[in-house]
């Protein structure tokens, strides 16, 4: 063999780091958008906008929703009163974790994250899941 001659090892690992590289640069784009349209990394839930019934969330647990721009929240009751939301979107690898009594479970890994909190009970996560500001009005929680 020359040195002109590449191995087998030296084109898959700069296949793999190039196509790695633009996964990352498409994943970033999706999540750096400054356009304020609902449903991007930077619009926040309409203020006031329905999530779910307070009646439906048992003390201590959480219940999966939907909001008006189709992003996946958790509604955790906190008491009888009070309600917490966070993003639905394992910190991990993006998987849509999933409500189970007091935790938050994600399906992909399993992690596990506190459903009143959003604070990571069990990795390969080590991240909280980030909090969406809601509200009671009326016996709905609302974004807010």
């Amino acid at each position: 063999m020359t040195a002109e001659l590449h191995s087998r090892r030296t084109v898959l690992t700069t296949g793999a780091a190039v196509a790695g590289a633009a996964v990352g640069a498409v994943a970033l784009s999706a999540c750096s958008s400054d356009d304020g349209k609902p449903g991007t990394a930077q619009a926040p839930i309409a203020a006031g906008t329905p999530l779910v019934a307070l009646a439906d969330v048992p003390v201590g647990q959480a219940k999966a929703a939907k909001a008006p721009d189709g992003s996946d929240v958790i509604v955790a009751r906190t008491s009888e009163s009070a309600c917490a939301a966070f993003s639905a979107i394992c910190t991990h690898q993006g998987c849509t974790v999933a409500p189970k009594g007091a935790d938050l479970v994600c399906p992909c890994h399993g992690s596990v994250f506190n459903a009143l909190t959003g604070e990571v009970k069990q990795g390969p996560a080590n991240k909280p899941l980030p909090s969406v500001p809601v509200k009671v009005e009326n016996g709905k929680v609302v974004a807010g």
